[in-house]
């Protein structure tokens, strides 16, 4: 097969048919992940709709404590606002705060404002390192979190020694106040943490609780859940149950906006730098384990003209024009060279194989279309590579023409 054969066999471009085979597989598998992932969010759409929320009877909302608390004679009462939330703070009130670390940091500090000396009892659920230090000072958040979900009081505060083992785990806390209870210990930092309020009245304090696990509706029968959740949310006759949220602007600064990366969970990013430690050791494995490459005789002869067209259905594919005219040059100079008295080593200068090649010639154009055509710039597209390759052909057979 000749050079322009092969070029015309390989620069014809692919039909729909051929596209639709290629590509069907690729089509599939999309179709069948967006079709799964609208099975998986329709399935899961409501598993965490209400999530402490004392409203919903989701297994992760929070409506049977507060019917719990109904019969008790304790009243809750929903705020989604951080201006209602401070309005709340009075010392016979409860407020509890579902997710802190929501807030920003100026609300932070405003709602601590609030509660400071009001003499109330504040509940923070889970907070982070974010939240914590700002509203309960004195108190951190350790990175590490529990692996115990199950754990037993180990203090001296009376509504964690009546309520005896109970799911807290989560996030673990230290404190600076030596008045603090400091319960259900894992690995010697506590997850539950009762601050006294020491700049207002004795009465008021601050519950640290470092899982919302007590308060969920599937799990508030286990262990001793309930009499804890009911002594920690019911000594006032009133409990404001604040949900924060991201679309809550009160207090809000531009200096307050979090990252996406702020909002990720601490073991979200552990987690995501040992699976890129994983995949690293992983590739070395593979790469030692496979070795250096070894040539290898082929079996059996493979014709030349194979070799060339698949070669030429690389550049093809990789639209590699350049590479395929330096190819079809390169190859022309160096069988021209022989036939003009110059040597093979000599081929590629201009200098030596133009002149030789100009002088040989009886019918040709002069040295500067000889120049073009064999050291010219690349084709700006399939028609010109193939009209090069007649060129090169017709030059040839031309120089060994007698």
């Amino acid at each position: 097969m000749t050079t322009e054969a092969t070029l015309r066999s390989t620069s014809a471009s692919p039909t729909p048919r051929q596209v639709w085979t290629r590509a069907r597989g690729i089509a599939l598998a999309v179709v069948l992940l967006l079709v799964a992932a609208v099975v998986i969010a329709t399935i899961r759409s409501d598993s965490r709709h209400g999530a402490l929320d004392p409203r919903s009877a989701d297994p992760k909302g929070s409506r049977a404590v507060a019917e719990l608390l109904a019969d008790r004679g304790v009243d809750t009462r929903v705020v989604t606002t951080l201006d209602d939330a401070r309005a709340a703070a009075a010392p016979d009130a409860t407020l509890l705060v579902a997710a802190p670390d929501l807030l920003t940091h100026r609300q932070q500090s405003w709602l601590r404002s609030s509660i400071a000396g009001s003499g109330g009892r504040t509940v923070l659920v889970a907070p982070g390192s974010w939240s914590v230090e700002r509203l309960v000072p004195g108190v951190t958040a350790d990175p590490a979190t529990s692996l115990d979900s199950e754990l037993s009081p180990d203090c001296t505060l009376p509504a964690a020694r009546r309520a005896g083992t109970a799911d807290l785990g989560g996030v673990r806390y230290t404190t600076t106040h030596l008045d603090a209870d400091q319960c259900y210990p894992s690995e010697r930092l506590a997850t539950l943490l009762r601050v006294p309020d020491s700049t207002g009245d004795a009465a008021g304090d601050t519950v640290v609780l470092g899982a919302p696990d007590i308060l969920n509706n599937d799990r508030l029968d286990e262990q001793g859940n309930a009499s804890l959740a009911l002594q920690l949310l019911g000594s006032r006759p009133h409990l404001v149950w604040y949900l924060p949220s991201l679309s809550d602007t009160s207090a809000a600064d531009s200096d307050d906006e979090r990252s996406f990366l702020d909002l990720l969970p601490s073991g979200w990013l552990w987690g995501t730098l040992q699976l890129f430690i994983a995949a690293a050791l992983a590739a070395l494995w593979r790469a030692r384990r496979l070795g250096p490459l070894v040539p290898e005789k082929l079996p059996v002869a493979i014709r030349a003209s194979e070799t060339v067209e698949g070669r030429a259905r690389l550049y093809r594919k990789a639209n590699a024009r350049d590479r395929a005219a330096a190819a079809l040059r390169s190859t022309t100079r160096t069988r021209l060279a022989p036939l003009v008295g110059v040597p093979v080593t000599q081929a590629h200068t201009p200098e030596a194989l133009l002149p030789a090649l100009s002088a040989h010639l009886h019918q040709h154009g002069d040295g500067q279309t000889l120049h073009t055509l064999l050291f010219g710039p690349p084709p700006s597209d399939d028609a010109a590579l193939i009209a090069l390759a007649d060129q090169l052909d017709a030059l040839e057979r031309e120089v060994r023409r007698p």
